[in-house]
C-alpha cells in the first residue's frame, strides 16, 4: 500500500469515527477509533523500504488483536442496564478487559519492544539504514540540493566573476 493511500485510508478512518461518535454509534466507534489508531502506527513504518510494516509487523499485529479482542470483551461484558457484575481481582469484569486488553497488555508490548529494540535496530542496522539513505540520496535529484555544474567554468581574475563565454576579454 502507498504512502498516499494509506494516508487517505486514516483520512477516510477519522471521518468515519467522527461521523459513527456524531450518530451516536458508540460500539462502532470504538471499532473504527481501534482501526484508526493502528492504522496511524502502521503509518510510521510506510518509509521503510522492503516489507511494508517491518520491522513493526509483530507489534501491529499484537496490537491489533489486542484491540479487537479487548473491544469485543467490553461490548460483549458490557451492558448499561446491568447493575451487578461478576468482579475478578476485585473489579468487574468489563473493566478487567478494559485495563488488561486496551491499556496493560499494550504498553507491556511497548515496553518489550523496547527491550528487543538492539536486535530489531541496533547499531549496524542504523548504520545500514544511514549508507542507503546516503546513496540512495547521491542518486536521487532533491528540490532543495545544490545542482552539478557539468560545464567547465574560468575565473577571468579581476573580479572574481566567471567567464561564460570562454573569452578572455
Amino acid at each position: 500500500m502507498a504512502r498516499n493511500t494509506l494516508m487517505a485510508a486514516i483520512g477516510v478512518l477519522a471521518a468515519g469515527a467522527l461521523l459513527t461518535a456524531s450518530l451516536g454509534w458508540y460500539r462502532v466507534f470504538s471499532y473504527v477509533a481501534a482501526i484508526f489508531i493502528l492504522a496511524v502506527v502502521a503509518g510510521a513504518s510506510t518509509e521503510h523500504r522492503g516489507s511494508f510494516l517491518e520491522p513493526y509487523t509483530g507489534l501491529i499485529a499484537g496490537l491489533a488483536g489486542m484491540f479487537l479482542a479487548g473491544l469485543t470483551g467490553i461490548w460483549l461484558l458490557w451492558n448499561p442496564d446491568v447493575t451487578s457484575y461478576t468482579y475478578v481481582l476485585g473489579v468487574p469484569m468489563p473493566t478487567l478487559v478494559y485495563f488488561g486488553l486496551l491499556w496493560l497488555a499494550p504498553a507491556f508490548a511497548a515496553i518489550y519492544y523496547s527491550l528487543i529494540f538492539d536486535r530489531i535496530g541496533g547499531e549496524p542496522i542504523v548504520d545500514d539504514i544511514i549508507d542507503e539513505a546516503r546513496d540512495r540520496q547521491r542518486d536521487a535529484e532533491l528540490p532543495l540540493a545544490p545542482r552539478k555544474i557539468d560545464r567547465t567554468t574560468g575565473t577571468d581574475g579581476l573580479d572574481g566573476t566567471a567567464d561564460v563565454e570562454g573569452d578572455d576579454d
